[in-house]
């Protein structure tokens, strides 16, 4: 992955397996015992969709999510859990993801994210006049 992932992904120790990233579990991480804090999901999936956008767009480009939706499906339990992002839209401005996160199989998600995310673009630089 080109982008690095922001301070917290370290913190979740996410590492990346193919186009998914996978937050090992932690004893840091139980919320309610024997439970993923809700947190923790919803930072992995914003992580995800973070990673994915910077992927498809030009270097220097910035986004910061302005909207975020989590949809709580089932309990985070205590293993390994895998997220992964689907960008619905690229504009110029604003990019729109959807994401999920599983645990064991990928068709039984147990959060899932809609995202808007806003893409701050360097100025573009203007090329001098050439005078003849």
């Amino acid at each position: 992955m080109s982008p690095a992932l922001p301070p917290y992904a370290t913190r979740l120790g996410l590492r990346i397996e193919g186009s998914a990233l996978v937050m090992p579990f932690s004893p840091t991480l139980i919320g309610a015992p024997g439970r993923l804090h809700g947190g923790t999901i919803a930072g992995l999936l914003e992580l995800a969709s973070l990673s994915a956008v910077l992927r498809a767009v030009e270097a220097g480009v910035q986004a910061k999510p302005i909207n975020v939706t989590v949809d709580y499906l089932r309990e985070g339990r205590p293993e390994d859990t895998r997220a992964e992002a689907t960008i619905l839209r690229l504009g110029r401005r604003i990019a729109n993801v959807r994401a999920e996160a599983w645990q064991g199989a990928r068709d039984r998600p147990i959060a899932a994210a809609r995202l808007n995310i806003l893409l701050v673009r360097p100025p573009a630089v203007e090329e001098p006049a050439v005078l003849s």
